[in-house]
């Protein structure tokens, strides 16, 4: 091929690859299936290597394609920011702004921070990434992250919103049935809910609140707001926010005195985006928020 391969075929090549069939792809790209193929069989050509093989559970990436999906996405996430600041017009608060934040903030949380913030600014289109996953914000694969982990990047404008608290809750319905733990050893004889497996942050907190011989996670799922659903369903006890507890009169906070996990939340955003209207304003409305939501987290009585 003489010239370098267009764009539209690293996305439709992308697509396939998340997918694993032409059909999934083209429904997604909003294109023919015989479209996507040809974008495929011509980047094929262009670096010269099989992409896929076919098998009875749909296309399977070559190593050359492995090797290749990094930069792909790379691409992805550099063409996604580019029309993003392009979308915003000089000291309008107008355009598309990316934020990234975990399931649990995303959901449960921001909603109620990100429709008045719309309210006022009708020309702002958000775009939300809810997953505990981390953006990564000088590569601009989000404008603006609320993270819980401290941001060590260089080149971000970082504000601190402060330790939103953890507890043990249940359901009033599930506590009258199997009783109230007094102490953290009672733990072990009742129904508790966890992760499935350690990430990172689940090995930290462990490392910090060593728990006690015997118990044991009987409902185990990786996703916090799978957690938090069963906790609100009287599945068991688990941990969630309190200040997200403190919504619903019938969740619990059990053995408060005892263990408290503080959740460090900062909200951040490349030093770049400052002059943007529309970065500067939701970046504010993010800090006003969040921290109206810590004060109520922490709250006394």
């Amino acid at each position: 091929m003489d010239s370098e391969p267009s764009w539209d075929f690293y996305r439709s090549f992308l697509t396939v690859l998340r997918h694993g069939s032409l059909s999934a792809a083209a429904r997604e790209l909003g294109l023919t299936q015989p479209t996507i193929g040809r974008h495929v069989d011509a980047l094929e050509l262009a670096i010269g290597a099989e992409l896929f093989t076919r098998s009875p559970n749909g296309l399977l990436p070559t190593d050359a394609a492995l090797a290749l999906k990094p930069y792909a996405e790379t691409l992805a996430a550099t063409t996604a920011a580019l029309l993003r600041t392009a979308s915003s017009q000089r000291e309008r608060v107008a355009g598309t702004i990316r934020i990234s934040a975990s399931e649990v903030i995303a959901v449960e949380v921001l909603p109620a921070i990100l429709g008045p913030l719309q309210d006022a600014h009708p020309e702002l289109q958000i775009e939300l990434s809810a997953s505990d996953a981390v953006e990564d914000l000088v590569n601009r694969e989000a404008d603006i992250a609320v993270r819980m982990a401290e941001p060590q990047q260089d080149a971000l404008v970082v504000r601190r919103i402060g330790d939103i608290p953890l507890g043990f809750h249940a359901h009033r319905r599930y506590l009258e049935r199997y009783g109230i733990p007094q102490s953290v050893a009672d733990l072990a004889n009742h129904r508790l809910i966890g992760f499935d497996r350690q990430t990172a942050y689940v090995r930290l907190v462990m490392k910090r609140y060593p728990v006690p011989d015997g118990i044991k996670f009987a409902y185990r799922t990786d996703s916090n707001l799978a957690q938090l659903a069963a906790i609100r369903a009287g599945v068991g006890i688990g941990l969630c926010q309190i200040g997200l507890a403190r919504e619903n009169p019938d969740l619990v906070h059990l053995l408060a005195d005892a263990f408290n996990i503080p959740l460090g939340t900062w909200v951040a955003m490349h030093e770049s985006l400052k002059s943007s209207p529309r970065c500067r304003v939701t970046f504010d409305a993010l800090v006003n928020g969040l921290q109206d939501y810590y004060r109520y987290s922490t709250r006394t009585g």
